[in-house]
């Protein structure tokens, strides 16, 4: 009888404790569905210390340490080595190890991974193909195969009894992975809710599908992510998303989202000191985002979150206090993560250091990082455009040139006016034979323009500042060739850059041919486009006039001179301007 006792005691105690564990793991998945992975690390650690073997704990702790923002990819291998040794049979803990590698790097490896974790459950376990689905067709995670995740989800949902809204979120994350424009993601995220009407997460992902189509989709994505708030108030990706999406938009409620967020997040948001000084900082609180981030770095003692003292670089560099936003930054450079340093970090540095002189050099390289680090060709023609224009607005044109022409080998299809501002501040700076080079580019782009033409001969005139080498004749003949061409349709436009044309020839010709005859000829084209010019109407007078015997001839350069082509009045500033 006693044994009999036992024996239903240790029965109801197995029951009992295996009821607790599942209860315990599934508590443990609800903190991981919530993104609260250090709740969930503790429950899933909990269980692994308690049982080693326990092989579904173990996969999940495994997806903590790689789905948490500071991943440990190399702790989530060795728990799966380690456990995979005492259950080799383990498809869920295989399908586990192949993430892991799809993490590293390793594609093909995973891939075996993936196919072995198959024949291991015979293609019958849904937990498996989740585990191959979460690993493939994560949108945020360069790795992985969209289509093959997107294969094995839909098998999952073939599997007699499914019933996981999980598995269709999954299908709905691994076609925005797939890039199929969204229709298929929506429609699978919708079969989510159509398992649980109350599974937020599948109204959250279908607010992000038209939060990515922007602005314009408001109206839309926020009623998907007020209908994940309503269904679970306390799905908490939601309220970051759309602190962070108000950030800069509109602080007010931006700030009321983030309470919320750090309310439910609790102990698992350890850097809630440093968003209630970045809301400061929105706020436009400079003064006051200090004080408290200076408040976080203390309690934060000898590891205090670096964001920090970003945060009140920027803060000191919004109150102009150069000094302070330089030690600020000085700071959060040495103790940041090299891959967590965005362009917007490089950049404002960079400026800060440009008000110091003797730095150029440096803020040189801080914003080629800057440039290196944006993804976008529109963000990097952003911040190099933001370079050279200070450096023209100082005068440094050389250093202007030098960023702008950056411009052209980074931008896919340049500009008229991006070659331009290379070329003029090449100019402008003195590097003539560098102005050529762009101003090259300009006339082979724009060959019936006389723009191109005149700006070329001007450089050239620069090079050949005596006439000697006639380098700039060619292109004075262009333009004249154009401007003459174009005189009845847009007389307008060529008339300042052919008179100028005309003149170079008139001091070239009797200057450097000594041919009267020439020079009067081009004196008479000059003032048929412009009669008025009493200066050339002289100059053609002394070309036409017969030169006395045993007098020589007034030369221009001894009192009559013609000026040299594009300086008159400082005609060449006035001109110089592209056209667009």
């Amino acid at each position: 009888m006693n044994k009999i006792k036992a024996a239903v005691l240790f029965l109801i105690t197995v029951l009992f404790a295996n009821a607790v564990i599942a209860q315990t793991i599934e508590d443990g998945k609800k903190f991981f569905y919530y993104e609260k992975y250090v709740s969930a690390k503790n429950v899933f650690d909990k269980l692994v210390t308690a049982n080693p073997n326990n092989t579904d704990a173990a996969y999940w702790l495994g997806q903590v340490l790689v789905h948490r923002e500071d991943k440990d990819i190399a702790g989530a291998k060795e728990l799966y080595r380690k456990t995979l040794e005492a259950n080799s049979n383990s498809a869920l803990l295989t399908a586990g190890m192949g993430h892991v590698e799809l993490l590293e790097g390793k594609t093909q490896d995973a891939r075996n991974r993936f196919e072995t974790a198959i024949s291991l459950s015979q293609g019958k376990s849904i937990p498996v193909l989740n585990a191959i689905g979460i690993a493939n067709g994560d949108f945020e995670s360069k790795n992985g195969d969209a289509a093959y995740a997107i294969e094995k989800l839909k098998l999952a949902t073939t599997i007699k009894g499914f019933k996981d809204p999980e598995t269709y979120c999954m299908l709905g994350d691994a076609y925005r992975k797939f890039a199929d424009g969204g229709g298929n993601a929506v429609t699978a995220y919708q079969s989510a809710l159509a398992i649980n009407p109350n599974y937020a997460r599948a109204n959250f992902r279908m607010g992000k599908v038209y939060q990515t189509q922007g602005p314009a989709q408001e109206e839309i994505y926020m009623k998907f992510y007020n209908n994940a708030i309503a269904s679970d108030p306390n799905y908490i990706p939601v309220y970051y998303n759309l602190y962070d999406l108000l950030y800069k938009t509109n602080v007010v409620k931006s700030a009321e989202y983030l309470e919320k967020y750090l309310t439910l997040m609790g102990d698992d948001e350890p850097n809630a000191c440093y968003y209630r000084s970045t809301i400061k900082y929105a706020q436009g609180l400079f003064i006051e985002a200090i004080s408290q981030s200076d408040g976080c770095i203390a309690a934060g003692g000898a590891n205090p979150d670096v964001r920090l003292y970003g945060l009140k670089g920027y803060a000191f560099d919004k109150l102009n206090d150069s000094v302070k936003a330089k030690s600020a930054f000085e700071q959060y450079f040495k103790a940041q993560k090299l891959e967590k340093i965005g362009p917007t970090d490089y950049e404002t540095y960079a400026k800060i250091l440009l008000k110091f002189p003797g730095n150029e050099a440096l803020a040189g390289t801080y914003m080629d990082k800057a440039v290196e680090a944006d993804s976008t060709e529109t963000g990097k023609i952003r911040l190099l455009k933001s370079v050279a224009s200070g450096f023209e607005t100082q005068k440094k044109y050389l250093d202007a040139a030098n960023w702008y022409k950056k411009i052209l080998n980074v931008k896919k299809v340049p500009s008229k006016t991006d070659i331009y501002y290379s070329a003029y501040n090449f100019y402008r700076g003195g590097s003539y034979e560098a102005s050529l080079v762009d101003w090259n580019t300009y006339t082979t782009q724009y060959p019936n323009e006389t723009f191109g033409f005149y700006m070329t001969a001007l450089a050239q005139g620069k090079i050949d500042t005596t006439m000697a080498l006639g380098l700039a004749l060619p292109s004075y003949q262009k333009v004249i060739d154009i401007g003459e061409a174009q005189w009845a349709t847009d007389s307008v436009k060529v008339k300042g850059h052919l008179l100028s044309a005309y003149k170079y020839f008139i001091q070239y010709t009797y200057n450097v041919k000594k041919d009267k005859k020439a020079a009067s000829e081009y004196c008479a084209k000059y003032l048929l486009k412009e009669p008025a010019d009493e200066e050339v109407i002289g100059f053609k007078k002394i070309f036409d006039s017969p030169t006395p015997a045993g007098r020589p001839a007034t030369k221009p350069g001894t009192g009559t001179k013609p000026p040299a082509a594009g300086t008159k009045a400082a005609a060449a500033k006035k001109k110089v301007k592209s056209k667009n």
